[in-house]
């Protein structure tokens, strides 16, 4: 593997799969022992991430909407 032009390299389908390694994960370099150590970081904030912004718009309180979401 070789790192291009603009110091980017391919994390191989095998790595990317096996960790949980999709577009847009947030990852961090770490040096460890004289290596190179990849991390994937941000895991809790970005799961409720996804979610942001979904109930923007339409002046409904968000307090309505779990109220509707149970039933009530």
């Amino acid at each position: 593997m070789k790192i291009g032009e603009r110091g980017q390299a391919t994390i191989p389908k095998q790595f990317r799969s096996r960790f949980g390694l999709a577009p847009a994960t947030d990852v961090e370099f770490a040096e460890q022992n004289g290596q190179l150590i990849l991390k994937k970081t941000g895991t809790a904030a970005h799961a409720i991430r996804k979610f942001t912004g979904i109930l923007k718009g339409g002046g409904v309180r968000s307090d309505e909407v779990v109220e509707a979401m149970r039933g009530r």
